[in-house]
């Protein structure tokens, strides 16, 4: 029999972080642990207050009700959790970490025997030009070759002119720039913009528009002159019938899985299989989960096998983060030594006496 319960974290980021959403200073987030034979798993249930097609008042007692159930099995549970994509990951995330040899060792690679690294985009939150651009050449000290810049928040020419700064710089072979959205423009206005932005070389936009406009955004993709990754349209779009008709309907040059708000490691699967079959490229990239999410999120993009820089850099936003291997290096996330694992938070649990 397994025994499952689950614990709140609030994390804190060491500066406040904008988006077209707001102002993001806290990321609230659930544990579930579970312990069967004197073998502990964990997984991180990353709930996104106000993007998370599961933010529901009732969330908490799902989580209960899913630890209560645990024994149900992993297949059953995520029949039932539909509603609940980051309650599904965390328990993919949890049952397969009881059953490996190393509690954080979900997908063993290169990756985890630190012989291999993921590149990953540098990410440039928005604010004042000033910030930015502080930002900007941060992460081009540190080695990135890749950027992913928040735009939608300032002034539409002031984003214009940080992107102009940058290609006077650096040529598109030189550094990569994405920039998200956030579905930051209006669809009347948004093929101006797109316009103005192809001038920068820039390897895609995230979410132009907002979500749930899919004749708009099929125009968008149609007409673009720079490729559309969609990123919040894929939340909520629980049927495999409905996944395929969004894809055939916008046809956009990319997705974007962010699994704790797609279902997990089977939603992000089924979304990978339907757009390879449309020709359709992807990356992933995490939702402001701690390292415990992260890091099972690097380990399941690792094992893709893709190519591309993903959006994995977010673990070092929060200042009581979870001790982990997983650092960046040169514009790489890399995992060091598994020793460096600290749970030391989560220790008043009695099912982690033993972490």
């Amino acid at each position: 029999m397994i025994k499952a319960t689950y614990k709140k974290h609030n994390l804190k980021f060491r500066q406040a972080s904008a988006t077209s959403r707001g102002i993001l200073k806290t990321k609230e987030t659930f544990f579930i642990i579970l312990q069967k034979n004197n073998k502990i798993g964990v997984g991180e249930s990353a709930v996104f207050r106000g993007l998370s097609f599961d933010d529901v008042p009732n969330y908490e007692k799902k989580l209960q009700w899913a630890c209560e159930n645990i024994n149900l099995g992993l297949f059953v549970l995520l029949g039932k959790l539909n509603n609940y994509p980051s309650i599904q990951f965390a328990l993919e995330q949890a049952f397969l970490s009881l059953e490996s040899n190393e509690k954080f060792i979900l997908f063993p690679s290169k990756f985890t025997q630190s012989q291999d690294a993921i590149s990953i985009n540098g990410l440039i939150w928005m604010g004042s030009e000033k910030f930015m651009k502080k930002q900007i050449k941060e992460k081009l000290k540190t080695g990135f070759t890749s950027l992913k810049l928040k735009i939608g928040a300032i002034d539409f020419n002031t984003e214009l002119n940080l992107l102009k700064s940058i290609r006077k710089e650096f040529t598109a072979k030189e550094i990569t720039l994405r920039v998200d959205a956030n579905g930051a423009f209006s669809p009347r206005k948004a093929l101006e913009k797109l316009k103005y932005l192809s001038d920068f070389d820039l390897h895609s936009i995230e979410q132009p528009i907002k979500q749930n406009q899919w004749e708009e955004m099929a125009i968008l993709c149609e007409k673009t002159p720079l490729p559309i990754a969609l990123d919040e349209e894929l939340i909520a779009v629980i049927d495999k019938e409905q996944k395929e008709k969004l894809l055939q309907t916008i046809k956009p040059q990319f997705i974007i899985l962010k699994p704790s708000l797609i279902g997990g490691i089977k939603g992000s699967n089924q979304w990978i299989n339907l757009a390879k079959n449309k020709n359709i490229d992807w990356w992933i990239t995490s939702a402001l989960e701690s390292n415990i999410g992260l890091n099972a999120i690097a380990q399941y993009t690792y094992s893709l096998g893709t190519t591309l820089p993903q959006g994995l850099g977010t673990g070092s936003l929060f200042t009581n983060n979870i001790d982990s291997p997983l650092c960046i290096e040169n514009g790489n996330l890399v995992y060091k030594n598994a020793a460096l694992w600290n749970c030391k938070f989560l220790t008043n649990i009695d099912l982690l006496k033993k972490l």
